[in-house]
């Protein structure tokens, strides 16, 4: 890694940029780092909102990502400094503040509740007292994370890194309140989500922001991102699963009245259905890809078409399975809310809507009723403007949703200070 790092910091010498000039207005990028493509979106803050003045995208090569995970940092670099080109020259701006999305097996999100008595319990509660209970919620879930992570690699130390965290519910003596600030009470429950990655993760990440002369403000978990920026903002009405298919995972984030559950994901994305693809009909991958993608377009051949079905139902089966074992491991919830919405590139393939839409999957988990299933639209994606035209697709949503989430979280030094931040904002308003 240590070798990647001086190789891309000797390549960044020839990208000559005004990345470290601070502009006028207060510019965001959204840097979505996926196995397949980079992309990235420059967004101007206005009013509590985002306006995307500038798109740029790029195709990663094999070696690049694997799973989610960076695996060559000089590729990803040039491929991101690429992406970043042609959003800057769309804009017409140069932008310095980052958010980055992180995927991948080991990116884990759960949520841990954490109940206490009050010595002082006529005394309102203040935000020094907020923070003293999310810290001490953080540490449970942050050993818990770290002892998952342990058991999955074998690995005896593994260090990880608190990557977002958000309040999913605040009960006082009973009662249900959506911010603690300013209540008396002696019993307090507070249930918090908390997403995790390790640090070998977050470090490759860092260094292709440091390499590409980029301010990172966050490293979100792109599930999350998701989750956060559809749907009625804080409404403690909406219950959704999101299901993201990448080139390479599979993420899945559950909302439950308004609250981030927990996050789930799995090797299985657009990668596997084309390389499948190459095999079954004795193509290169690059020739696989162009087929599976005609065949999602409705533009391909009857030869061909038949090749891509009978590569791809197969390995449909073996990805249903990962989505129902996923769903299954929430196992703290009552029911599953009956409404899955799906984006990203791999959700293309017809297969995917027509193995959820199937009569049986979802027997054997806590469904009050059969789900419905739609893909989500970029006007959807809540306060995020798109000026340029240019993002139409479900698997524009991830940069969307990122961007999204800078909103909350450009100025705030930790994920902590975001939190008491969001909250600061509630109280004021």
């Amino acid at each position: 890694m240590i070798k990647g790092n001086r190789m891309a910091s000797k390549l960044v010498e020839k990208f000559v940029r005004l990345r470290g000039r601070e502009p006028q207005a207060r510019y965001l990028v959204a840097l979505d780092i996926g196995t397949e493509f980079v992309k990235a979106l420059i967004g101007e803050i206005k009013d509590g909102q985002i306006e995307i003045i500038g798109v740029g995208r790029q195709r990663q090569r094999l070696t690049d990502m694997q799973g989610g995970a960076v695996t060559d940092i000089r590729g990803v670099v040039e491929n991101c400094d690429t992406a970043l080109r042609a959003a800057e020259k769309m804009a017409g701006v140069v932008a310095k503040d980052v958010v980055i999305g992180i995927a991948g097996e080991l990116v884990k999100g759960a949520s841990t509740t954490v109940r206490y008595k009050r010595a002082a319990s006529s005394d309102p509660i203040d935000m020094t007292e907020l923070k003293k209970i999310l810290d001490r919620v953080q540490y449970r879930a942050f050993e818990r994370a770290r002892e998952q992570l342990t058991w999955e690699t074998g690995m005896k130390e593994i260090e990880v890194k608190l990557v977002n965290t958000a309040i999913v519910d605040v009960q006082i003596d009973g009662y249900r309140v959506t911010n603690p600030i300013g209540f008396q009470g002696r019993d307090v429950s507070i249930q918090l989500f908390n997403a995790f990655a390790p640090m070998v993760h977050l470090g490759a990440l860092q260094s292709v922001a440091a390499d590409l002369d980029l301010n990172l403000v966050n490293i979100a978990a792109e599930p999350f991102a998701v989750a956060k920026s559809v749907g009625a903002q804080d409404s403690s009405e909406f219950s959704a699963i999101f299901i993201d298919i990448g080139g390479g995972t599979t993420d899945i984030a559950l909302v439950n009245n308004g609250g981030v559950e927990g996050t789930k994901m799995f090797a299985i994305g657009g990668r596997s259905f084309t390389k499948r693809i190459a095999q079954v009909a004795g193509v290169s991958f690059e020739k696989a890809e162009a087929m599976k993608l005609a065949y999602s377009a409705g533009t391909i051949g009857v030869k061909a078409k038949k090749a891509v079905e009978e590569a791809v139902d197969s390995d449909i089966k073996v990805w249903l399975s990962g989505v129902e074992l996923s769903l299954a491991e929430f196992d703290r919830v009552d029911h599953l809310p009956a409404k899955i919405m799906l984006c990203g590139g791999g959700t293309g393939l017809p297969q995917i809507m027509a193995a959820l839409k199937g009569n049986d999957w979802y027997k054997n988990l806590p469904f009050a009723r059969k789900p419905v299933i739609s893909h989500i639209s970029p006007s959807e994606v809540t306060r995020v403007i798109d000026k340029t035209g240019q993002l139409t697709s479900y698997a524009d949503i991830t940069p969307m949703g990122l961007a999204n989430l800078g909103l909350d979280t450009a100025g705030a030094e930790t994920v902590t200070d975001t939190l008491i931040k969001k909250l600061s904002r509630a109280i004021s308003a």
